[in-house]
């Protein structure tokens, strides 16, 4: 037990921390490395029916080894180090978006990755707390700006917006436009901005769909009635063959046929194995997370701290809530991985990372206020006087 008097860092880290959201978290980790151990046979069996290998699994807990240090580490920051941590991420990013359009491995017609030989960077991945934490640092400056600070964010994204683009990576550019305008919401824009930012989303959506062929087909194939997308249609089987309580650790059989079923369709491994019981408890974690994080954010003494972490939380929320209804068909099916779940060191390093700036910036320590003596108390020595 760490008691209250304790005056050691680790103790002033604890009692100051969100625990509930920090528990939330493991949680989420811990079912990910489960989940992990239950999508690898069929990730490594390269689409026959025979179980392949736990690799896959075995380098998600050594991943997740340093996404727990990484949480612990960025959590103890201050908020001027939350910030020169943010620009320097956020740096590392755009040159490595670049970077990726030159020297990127290409996949399926898209550059997003960095193959560094142990592991594979997709620097996209770290733009959206890093630009989240400088945003908000934007928005909350009281110090007069030579240009509006909505404009001054939106200049922040533009370069990251076009290289995302050009890889092309219509979801990451989705995902950062919303959350910019996300942060414009929460710092109470007028309705001019929010018209101003639904027409500038509206018009990337277009182009994307007139300009890139594999968005043009999914959203077709969405919009078709009946006739769910293949990954689509397997995800839906695996959940009405898992049903409530699933066909049981291993013994699922849909899996080896979904393509990337241990990352964009790992919730789909879940339904199958686990059934609706494990489904319902990973989106209450997230519930739990999402609106613990916004409330403690709205309870911040500075306007910084409350933009900044109601920003990480939003991000993590957006990208699950994306992850899921991609899987349950809800939503066009897009290569987005569920935080803390889906395989990928660059996703949960990054996921590590925000949820590490969210927790530092929600921290709430106890304000001591000095209070003066009262002018008609009197002396001790007075008294026995």
């Amino acid at each position: 037990m760490i008691s209250r008097t304790d005056r050691t860092s680790f103790a002033d880290w604890w009692w100051t921390i969100d625990r509930v959201a920090l528990f939330s978290m493991l949680a989420l980790i811990i079912i990910g490395l489960m989940l992990a151990f239950a999508a690898s046979p069929a990730a490594t069996a390269h689409g026959s029916a025979q179980a392949g290998d736990f690799r896959f699994a075995a380098k998600q807990i050594a991943f997740a080894l340093v996404a727990g240090a990484v949480v612990g580490g960025t959590s103890l920051m201050s908020v001027k180090s939350i910030k020169l941590l943010a620009a320097a991420v956020f740096a590392f990013g755009v040159i490595g978006s670049g970077l990726v359009l030159v020297t990127g491995a290409e996949v399926l017609g898209a550059r997003r990755w960095i193959d560094l030989g142990v592991l594979t960077v997709q620097p996209s991945e770290f733009l959206k707390p890093s630009f989240a934490v400088l945003c908000a640092a934007i928005l909350a400056e009281n110090a007069p700006l030579p240009i509006r600070r909505e404009i001054s964010s939106f200049l922040l994204v533009i370069l990251p917006l076009v290289l995302l683009i050009l890889e092309p990576d219509v979801g990451q550019s989705g995902l950062l436009l919303a959350l910019w305008g996300a942060m414009l919401f929460l710092d109470g824009i007028s309705l001019i901005w929010v018209g101003a930012i639904t027409g500038v989303g509206t018009l990337l959506g277009g182009l994307a769909y007139l300009l890139v062929p594999h968005v043009h087909h999914r959203i077709d194939q969405f919009f078709e009635p009946g006739k769910p997308g293949y990954q689509s249609a397997l995800a839906l089987r695996a959940f009405e063959q898992g049903g409530l309580a699933g066909v049981g650790p291993g013994a699922g059989t849909i899996k080896y046929r979904i393509p990337y079923a241990h990352s964009d369709f790992i919730y789909a491994v879940a339904g199958e194995e686990f059934g609706l019981v494990l489904c319902g408890l990973i989106a209450l974690l997230f519930c739990v997370l999402s609106v613990r994080l916004l409330l403690r954010s709205a309870s911040c003494r500075d306007r910084f701290s409350q933009l900044a972490g109601a920003g990480l939380s939003v991000i993590v929320a957006l990208q699950a809530f994306i992850n899921m209804g991609v899987a349950v068909n809800l939503l066009p099916a897009k290569g987005m991985t569920l935080p803390f779940i889906s395989y990928g060191g660059s996703s949960l390093f990054a996921v590590a990372l925000t949820m590490g700036l969210a927790l530092a910036v929600t921290r709430q320590r106890p304000e001591v206020i000095e209070r003066a003596a009262p002018l008609y108390a009197p002396q001790r020595g007075a008294a026995r006087a």
